[in-house]
């Protein structure tokens, strides 16, 4: 199965944002495995409790917000630096497993291990002599 064409696809949706910061898609990468499938996102300035990941009707969501950067006790004279929301959203195939997705954030570069269902893995075959 190929991620990027069968198994994951972006999918939009009209959830209510926040005006106040502009929404991007993250770039992303993703990669297979024999077992699992594994999307890397960019997520520059987006730290953990700004990081919000879902499941549901198997479409994998992902939004992710930046805070403005600077110091808050500091008067802002001139900003070009601003707060993002990072949005994207992937329906997942049938040979996914929802339930052990896992995912790991570091240095704003979010990974998500989507594993693989068993009897969709492949199965090498012993063979005798005889």
């Amino acid at each position: 199965t190929n991620m990027t064409n069968s198994a994951c696809e972006t999918k939009e949706t009209p959830e209510a944002r926040r005006v106040d910061a502009p929404e991007v898609q993250p770039a992303t990468d993703i990669y297979e495995r024999e077992d699992a499938y594994v999307v890397v996102a960019d997520l520059p300035g987006v730290d953990q409790q700004g990081l919000d990941l879902s499941v549901e009707e198997r479409v994998l969501t992902v939004d992710g917000l930046a805070e403005a950067p600077g110091p808050a006790s500091a008067t802002l004279l001139h900003r070009e630096f601003g707060a993002v929301r990072y949005h994207r959203a992937f329906r997942l195939s049938d040979d996914i497993d929802v339930e052990k997705i896992s995912a790991a954030l570091k240095n704003g570069a979010l990974r998500l291990t989507l594993p693989k269902l068993p009897q969709r893995q492949p199965r090498k075959i012993s063979v005798t002599a005889g």
